[in-house]
C-alpha cells in the first residue's frame, strides 16, 4: 500500500516564447506508489519532469515543489539528485565504451583516503546494485556489449546507487521487447515493495494499467485529473488525454487488392561486421497494390535489416532477387530505391528521418528536390505549395512552415517524415516502427494515413513491435525469427499468442 504524500508540485506554470507549456499544474505522489503520468506529445509531461529533475532551474517557472513536506528549490540536476530524485530519460545517458560498474558510479565514485577511486568497492557495490534489479552480468563488461533491455536496468541501478527516493522513468519500454518489458515491470514492482517511489511515463496505456497505482492525465499543459487505476479504464484515460472519443483505434476498411507490385525471392544479407554470418536467410514474400503487410518478430529477428536492405540502405552484402511489377531490379542505394518507387520511414526518425536544424518545409520537400528544381534553381513557390498541401492533408500541427522541426511534438515530427516520402509518390512504402514514442491520438492519425494510402493503391509494409497494432491494421502478417520468415498469418482473427509462437521458433 502507498503511504503519505512524498512529493507535491503546486501550481507549476512554465512559458516558452509564444507558448505556455504548463498552466498551474498540480501533481501529488505518495510514498511507495507507482504513479503514471500520461498525455499526448506536447501535453507538458517532459516539461514537468525537467522542472522536477532540476533541468529547468528554480526561477525559470512559477509554482512550488515540496518533498516530504519541505519546500525545495532545485537550481540544477545535481540539486535534484542530492534530494533523492533520479530521472531516467528515454534516450539513455550511459557511456557505451565504459564498463557497467564505471557507468553506475559515474560522477559518484567511492574514493580512498588518498582521494583515488576505490575500484574494489566500486565493483563490489555495482554487483550489489545489479542484483537488486535482477541482473547479474559481469560488471567489468562494457555497456556496448549488452542489450538495450539490460542497459535500461543499468540506468535504474545507477539511480539506486544515488539513493533515489523517487525514480522517474520516461518511456522506459519504448525500445524493449515484450519479454524485456515484462521483466522491467516485475522489477519495478519489487522496488516498490522495497519502498522506492516511481513516476512512470508511457504512451502504452495497457502497460500503465499493469503497473500503476494512480494515473495523472495532462492535456495541453493542464492537469485534467488524477484517479486510482481501479476507477479508470483505457477508454476513459484516452478520452481524457485527447479530449474526445476515439471511435475506433484500428480502422480496418475493406478495399480491393491489386497486382503484385513488390516481390522478394530468396533474399539473404551478410552481417558487414562478421563476414560469412547471415543476418537474413532466403527470405521470400510479395506485396500487392493496396495491401498492408505487417512484419512482426522479436528484436534481432531481422525485420529492420529486411526493409533497409530492400531499400538499398543496408551495408551488408546481399543475395537474392527483388522484382518490381514482375521485373527484376538492382537496388544498391536509397536514390535508386526512390527511382523505383520505394520509400522508407526509418525507426529512428531523429537520426535518419529528419534534419533537426531545418524547418518543417525543408524537411517535407527534402526527398523531392528533383521535382522542385528548374536547372539548379529551387522553385520556392512550388515548394511552399507542396509543403502546405502536405501539412493540410496530414493534419500536421505547426505554427508555420518556417518552424524548426525539433520544436514539434513527436507525433507531428513523424507525420512530417511520412509526408516527406509521400511527396515522392511511392508505390511501396516501408514503415519501421511508425508509432514508436508517439501518443495514442497521434497513433490514430498515423493509422488513418496508412489506410488512406492503401485505399489509394500504395503497397505498405509495416514493421511493428506492438502486437495489437500489427494485428489491428494489417491484411496479412509475416512473422520473422532469427533472420527467416517463420510463418504467415491473416491480420483479421489471429492472436498475439500465435504471433509469439512463431516469433520464438514454434509452429
Amino acid at each position: 500500500m502507498s503511504g503519505s504524500c512524498l512529493l507535491e508540485m503546486r501550481g507549476i506554470s512554465k512559458d516558452f516564447p509564444g507558448v505556455r507549456a504548463l498552466d498551474r499544474v498540480d501533481l501529488e505522489v505518495r510514498e511507495g506508489e507507482i504513479h503514471a503520468l500520461v498525455g499526448e506529445n506536447g501535453a507538458g509531461k517532459s516539461t514537468l519532469i525537467k522542472i522536477l529533475g532540476g533541468a529547468y532551474p528554480a526561477g525559470s517557472y512559477e509554482g512550488e515543489i515540496f518533498l516530504a513536506g519541505q519546500r525545495r528549490r532545485f537550481h540544477s540536476i545535481h540539486d535534484a539528485e542530492s534530494a533523492g530524485i533520479a530521472v531516467i530519460h528515454q534516450e539513455l545517458t550511459l557511456i557505451k565504451e565504459m564498463t557497467i560498474g564505471e557507468n553506475i558510479f559515474l560522477g559518484n565514485e567511492p574514493t580512498r583516503r588518498n582521494g583515488l577511486v576505490d575500484w574494489d568497492r566500486l565493483y563490489f557495490e555495482s554487483r550489489r546494485l545489479m542484483e537488486r534489479v535482477k541482473l547479474e552480468p559481469n560488471v567489468h563488461r562494457k555497456v556496448k556489449e549488452i542489450g538495450v533491455g539490460q542497459q535500461q536496468l543499468v540506468e535504474i541501478a545507477k539511480a539506486l546507487g544515488k539513493r533515489a527516493k523517487i525514480l522517474v522513468l520516461d518511456e522506459p519500454t519504448a525500445a524493449l521487447t515484450e519479454g524485456e518489458t515484462a521483466n522491467l515491470l516485475a522489477i519495478l514492482r519489487e522496488l516498490k515493495a522495497q519502498g522506492v517511489t516511481c513516476i512512470y511515463i508511457s504512451h502504452r496505456i495497457g502497460e500503465v494499467f499493469q503497473i500503476a497505482d494512480r494515473i495523472t492525465v495532462l492535456r495541453d499543459g493542464c492537469r485534467i485529473g488524477t484517479a486510482p487505476v481501479a476507477e479508470l479504464d483505457e477508454r476513459k484515460v484516452i478520452r481524457m488525454m485527447v479530449g474526445r472519443e476515439l471511435a475506433e483505434l484500428y480502422p480496418r476498411e475493406p478495399r480491393p487488392l491489386g497486382r503484385i507490385v513488390l516481390g522478394v525471392e530468396d533474399l539473404s544479407v551478410e552481417d558487414p561486421a562478421r563476414p560469412g554470418h547471415a543476418l537474413l536467410r532466403e527470405v521470400s514474400f510479395s506485396v500487392r497494390e493496396g495491401e498492408i503487410r505487417g512484419l512482426a518478430g522479436l528484436m534481432g529477428a531481422g525485420r529492420t535489416e529486411l526493409v533497409t536492405s530492400i531499400f538499398g540502405a543496408h551495408p551488408g552484402r546481399r543475395m537474392g532477387t527483388i522484382r518490381i511489377d514482375g521485373r527484376p531490379v538492382r537496388i544498391t542505394s536509397p536514390v535508386e530505391a526512390i527511382r523505383h518507387g520505394l520509400a522508407l520511414v526509418s525507426e529512428d526518425r531523429k537520426r535518419y528521418g529528419l534534419v533537426r536544424q531545418m524547418n518543417v518545409m525543408a524537411n517535407i520537400t527534402l526527398a523531392s528536390l528533383d521535382r522542385l528544381t528548374r536547372g539548379s534553381v529551387l522553385d520556392q513557390n512550388e515548394e511552399i505549395k507542396l509543403a502546405s498541401a502536405c501539412v493540410e492533408k496530414l493534419r500536421i500541427k505547426t505554427p508555420s512552415l518556417e518552424t524548426r522541426i525539433d520544436t514539434l511534438s513527436g507525433g507531428n515530427q513523424q507525420k512530417v517524415v511520412v509526408g516527406k516520402w509521400l511527396l515522392t509518390k511511392p508505390r511501396v512504402l516501408f514503415l519501421d516502427e511508425p508509432t514508436r514514442g508517439i501518443d495514442v491520438g497521434a497513433k490514430v492519425e498515423i493509422y488513418r494515413i496508412i489506410n488512406d494510402l492503401a485505399k489509394g493503391g500504395v503497397a505498405v509494409v509495416m514493421v511493428s513491435s506492438e502486437l495489437p497494432e500489427v494485428i489491428g491494421i494489417s491484411d496479412r502478417i509475416l512473422v520473422m525469427c532469427q533472420g527467416r520468415i517463420a510463418g504467415e498469418l491473416p491480420g483479421a482473427g489471429c492472436t498475439q499468442e500465435q504471433i509469439m509462437r512463431l516469433a520464438t521458433g514454434g509452429r
